[in-house]
């Protein structure tokens, strides 16, 4: 008797928990593994969002169930932001939806706007969530082309006719991950033009939409015109406020999809925990003075590692955005024998960039995640590499 779904049989593993496996058992034979492959924040979250967490935790009225959609205080904090930062109105009762961070939204949102046998185009190389999603749903994948040519904006006429058609779905990811790739206000309307030319909801996961450096401010889909036509957007505060492990996020835009979504999530779950809604509607209203200082830290890594990148004799741009830098590796390698290399001889994690996709071939994914003394450390293993 088969006790496991088709669906989970032909699932891939995920790829950060398999990179943890090889981490445990390298340091339980002593090794100093330093991480560099996940995403993760290591700064703190701000003191201001701690206290009203703590707050709200002793007020037992806070103990209940949510509204399925999210608190109202929370979902007017997001339609505020938005209003302040990107100058859209958003109605907070029909336009916004808390989530459980945007990873889970990513997952049901494609349950909920296609169907079995449905195509969704997904960005090669891209965020894995995108096809594990798709996956689930019981969907089709297929590739919106981007290279590093072009800079790793989306390439829609390299989208076949039929594909463009027969889409119902489209992801896009700005700032990237993996790519850390950042695009101008023009993408987003050439992309809610597409979308209204095939009749398609176009998806942008903003998870870094605050990770800016120097004058760089990130653009959101929802300012091309006609956009709550046809778009929605997906924001988080992990990376932005380093709230990875609140798991608190929203979807934003298309008053359609947003609902659908809300429908599907009122019979999984019942949102997140009270608290963590108001202090992240806190973390919103601030003057988001902390995340500028976060964006300078990340800023110093980024800097520190690309100079180092240079004496070392790998390419890798300058990203505007993201806690991600995006490198070739040396001709003699792949991605996963470069990765590998790295792990066993030097004791470092990074994430080949063939695990975003066929394009990612030939690239690793280095998260600024660590102290600028533990990227030190890093920098000085690889240049004793006899690799370099």
């Amino acid at each position: 008797m088969a006790f496991v779904s088709e669906k989970i049989n032909t699932l891939p593993p995920y790829l950060f928990s398999e990179f943890q496996k090889k981490k445990k058992a390298l340091e339980e034979k002593g090794v100093d593994v330093i991480d560099l492959g996940i995403g993760a924040p290591d700064l703190p979250t701000p003191e201001f969002v701690i206290d009203r967490l703590v707050e709200e935790v002793r007020n037992p009225l806070n103990h209940r169930y949510s509204t399925y959609s999210g608190v109202k205080e929370f979902r007017q904090a997001v339609a505020d932001f938005y209003k302040d930062h990107y100058k859209v109105d958003l109605d907070p009762d029909t336009e916004v939806l808390a989530l459980i961070g945007s990873k889970e939204g990513i997952a049901n949102l494609v349950q909920a706007v296609v169907n079995p046998g449905d195509t969704v185009l997904v960005p090669n190389p891209g965020y894995p969530v995108y096809r594990t999603a798709v996956h689930l749903a019981g969907a089709n994948s297929v590739d919106l082309p981007l290279d590093a040519v072009n800079g790793y904006q989306p390439l829609f006429d390299q989208v076949s006719k039929n594909d463009a058609i027969k889409a119902k779905l489209m992801f896009l990811n700005y700032p990237s991950n993996p790519t850390a790739a950042t695009v101008n206000s023009g993408v987003f309307l050439k992309a809610v033009s597409f979308a209204r030319n095939h009749q398609m909801i176009v998806a942008n996961d903003a998870a870094y939409d605050l990770v800016t450096f120097d004058d760089y401010q990130a653009p959101s889909i929802l300012q091309a015109p006609e956009a709550k036509d046809y778009a929605v957007e997906f924001g988080s505060l992990s990376k932005s406020f380093n709230m990875t492990g609140w798991r608190i996020g929203y979807l934003v835009g298309n008053k359609t999809v947003v609902k659908a979504l809300s429908t599907l999530k009122s019979n999984i779950d019942t949102s997140q925990f009270l608290p963590i809604q108001r202090a992240a509607a806190t973390a919103l209203k601030s003057d988001l003075e902390t995340v500028k200082a976060n964006n300078k830290v990340y800023q110093e890594r980024m800097e520190k590692l690309l100079k180092a990148f240079h004496e070392l004799g790998i390419e890798a741009e300058r990203p505007k955005g993201t806690i991600f830098v995006w490198a070739k590796v040396p001709n003699k390698y792949t991605s996963e024998s470069f990765a590998n290399q790295l792990l066993e001889h030097a004791g470092v994690i990074v994430t080949p960039g063939s695990a975003f996709g066929s394009v990612g071939k030939g690239y690793i994914r280095i998260a600024l995640s660590v102290t600028s003394n533990r990227l030190d450390e890093v920098i000085k293993r690889m240049k004793s590499m006899s690799i370099f």
